[in-house]
């Protein structure tokens, strides 16, 4: 019997385990109940002295422990956590034995000022220097620091603790690296290279270096109180994004695979696009072609019209620039049809979750496929009138829905998007 194909004549990828944490909470059922409650997890940071910044809040989990803090420390937990419930949920393979690769989207690994503190004093220096960070290298006592500047760090653990396939591939593209890594899932499977491919994307970077860097660039909202008030996409008094962590896990599987074994299947990943922008570091281009190429390849990927898009899980980060061109990308390729299709934005509850928010909305747009329940996009008070999409307001709303679009739009230009549905197509 011929195994089922997509419209492209290449193996159907479905997701069969998810797990994910923000600053809503551990877990999905918890994140999908106050998400849909229109609960936000933005609160004035206490993790570290806000004294002289004129952005004091994030979407911090600060509910997970790390002891030292270290931003790199912490997106590992939160993988581990999101991991663990995914695995869980497909009930693949055998414990620390997962049958496929990882393919991890996490932050840039920086030395951060607390350690170079650490550093320079360990080796006698009144300032860190790469010399002091070589010296201090083969010293057993530091070698947990040194192992942090690595940027494999996070992949190389989960794939020891999860007995992942092959090497891992650590990526960070900004802002899409969530869902470019659930793209190289969906390529691997479709490449006939692996049946099964675990995707987690993680974000633990709420600190002070990270804070101050996006306040240079105008990025962040400065709407400090009340702080669950401070992200309001698409809305008229928009004044930046929030900060956020969280992490996100997928297991995906070809659909022969996973219904040879008896998997519930919890959604398919129909579509991927990717298109580079390369106008500048943290603008779009005017013209949105980028934007509108990437949405396109997306639909393209998955054989889809934009008429089959039953809702789109926005970018939506509350920046003025980005909600703009998100809105002249849509516009674009939906046409007379844009204003009918609902809209809605987690980073309005949960923050920008940086590295991990293109996985984190994938599963919260697997959830709305799932319960046919649109999460809101809160704090939408005043309606921009340049930008009429059908935001869904304040309330989730129910609704027939069989294809989502999620869209991820990052610094320095990099775009992707994924086409989410509920049954093959």
């Amino acid at each position: 019997m011929t195994a089922p194909r997509d419209k492209q004549g290449r193996p159907i990828v479905v997701v069969t385990g998810m797990g994910v944490v923000t600053s809503l909470g551990a877990g999905k059922a918890d994140n999908w109940n106050k998400l849909t409650a229109g609960e936000s997890g933005i609160r004035t940071i206490t993790r570290f002295p806000t004294d002289g910044l004129k952005t004091t809040m994030a979407g911090a989990v600060d509910f997970v422990a790390v002891e030292p803090f270290s931003s790199t420390d912490l997106s590992e937990r939160l993988a581990d956590i999101a991991t663990e419930e995914a695995i869980a949920q497909a009930a693949i393979g055998s414990k620390g034995d997962f049958p496929g690769p990882l393919f991890l989207a996490v932050a840039p690994v920086e030395v951060e000022w607390p350690q170079r503190f650490e550093l320079a004093h360990a080796v006698g220096q009144p300032e860190f220097t790469y010399d002091a960070l070589l010296r201090v290298s083969g010293r057993e006592k530091f070698v947990p620091y040194h192992h942090r500047f690595m940027f494999g760090s996070v992949a190389d653990h989960l794939a020891e603790t999860f007995g992942t396939k092959g090497s891992p591939i650590s990526l960070s593209t900004a802002c899409a690296s969530g869902a470019s890594a659930i793209q190289l899932g969906v390529e691997a499977i479709r490449r006939g290279e692996a049946d099964a491919a675990l995707c987690v994307a993680t974000d633990g970077s709420v600190n002070p270096e990270a804070l101050v860097r996006f306040s240079l660039l105008s990025a962040l909202s400065t709407h400090n109180d009340p702080p669950q008030g401070a992200v309001r996409p698409f809305a008229k008094n928009r004044d930046g994004f929030v900060m956020a962590e969280g992490a996100g896990a997928l297991v995906l599987e070809s659909y022969e695979a996973a219904t040879a074994r008896g998997a519930k299947i919890l959604g398919v990943v129909a579509g991927c696009g990717e298109l580079a922008d390369s106008f500048h570091r943290t603008r779009s281009s005017p013209d949105g072609k980028p934007i509108i190429g990437c949405v396109r390849n997306a639909l393209s990927d998955a054989g889809l019209d934009p008429h089959q898009i039953d809702y789109i899980n926005a970018h939506g980060t509350g920046t003025p620039e980005n909600d703009k061109m998100e809105y002249l990308g849509i516009s674009t390729v939906f046409g007379e049809r844009t204003g009918a299709i609902p809209v809605s934005s987690n980073k309005s509850m949960v923050g920008h979750t940086l590295s991990a928010a293109g996985a984190v909305e994938a599963i919260f747009s697997l959830l709305t496929l799932e319960h046919q329940r649109i999460p809101p996009t809160i704090n939408y008070d005043v309606p921009d009138p340049a930008i009429p999409f059908d935001v869904v307001p304040n309330k989730a709303r129910d609704a027939r829905v069989t294809a989502v679009m999620s869209n991820s739009f990052g610094f320095g230009g990099q775009n992707a998007v994924l086409v989410l549905t509920g049954e093959p197509v």
